[in-house]
């Protein structure tokens, strides 16, 4: 037995393909794109035939960061390629996808098992980044690169420009790694001290030592993000921020 039934659910993404600007010749993609492993395993446990997004969500990350990386190489020809690997992942991540997910109601198409209905799966950004991902590449097998750029670069190119205004391309821990090295025997090194929030939306926070003296502390989504924002306030500290 087949999962969808054509008929009964193509209007029901009727308007997320208004969203998209592109109509799905093979409509079974985009339901693939849309369901959820909770929503296929239920299926599976009923003996319903069904194949969850996460194959084309791995694939979807590689067109995602194809499109993204050919448009700086072409459109920021002064960018080095520190920078270029920054603006991509901020553009990428986990954060941006699921608000360009938001921005379409992505979350009120997909199709999820009861346990994640039931605990706001479809506000979750893990889940909506996912899905968005999915959709892309369901798009390309679908239809081939153009429509999938047509629809996500605008999305990107406006996360991009943000990110450039902010500043957010610096690499901190560079900066102040190469800020100590003037000075021999100095030793650099960062510690997490705290995470808190639950799991999905955990919060770190980093100090930054010199010499095992406090020199900048920090907070972030991610150990990363804390250990550059805790290498900011060190540079900050030093006059060189």
């Amino acid at each position: 037995m087949n999962i969808y039934d054509i008929n009964e659910l193509t209007s029901n993404v009727q308007g997320l393909e208004e969203k998209l600007n592109y109509t799905f010749k093979d409509k079974q993609l985009l339901f693939k794109a849309l369901s959820h492993s909770s929503f296929s395993n239920e299926l599976k446990s009923k003996n319903v035939k069904s194949e969850c997004n996460e194959r084309l969500e791995f694939f979807g990350d590689s067109i995602l960061s194809l499109t993204v990386s050919e448009y700086l190489y072409t459109n920021y020809p002064d960018l080095p390629e520190g920078e270029l690997s920054k603006v991509r992942a901020g553009t990428v991540c986990e954060k941006a996808l699921s608000k360009f997910a938001k921005q379409i109601e992505l979350g009120k198409y997909l199709f999820l098992g009861h346990g994640e209905e039931i605990t706001n799966g479809r506000e979750r950004p893990s889940l909506l980044a996912d899905a968005f991902e999915a959709l892309l590449a369901a798009m390309y097998i679908d239809g081939g690169i153009e429509p999938v750029k047509t629809f996500v670069l605008p999305f990107a190119t406006e996360e991009i420009k943000q990110m450039l205004l902010r500043g957010n391309t610096k690499d901190y821990k560079s900066m102040l790694q190469q800020f100590v090295q003037q000075e021999q025997g100095d030793v650099l090194e960062y510690k997490l001290v705290k995470e808190t929030g639950p799991a999905h939306e955990r919060i770190f926070e980093t100090e930054a030592y010199l010499n095992n003296n406090v020199i900048g502390r920090g907070s972030g989504r991610s150990k990363r993000e804390s250990e550059q924002n805790a290498a900011k306030e060190a540079l900050s500290l030093f006059g060189q921020a």
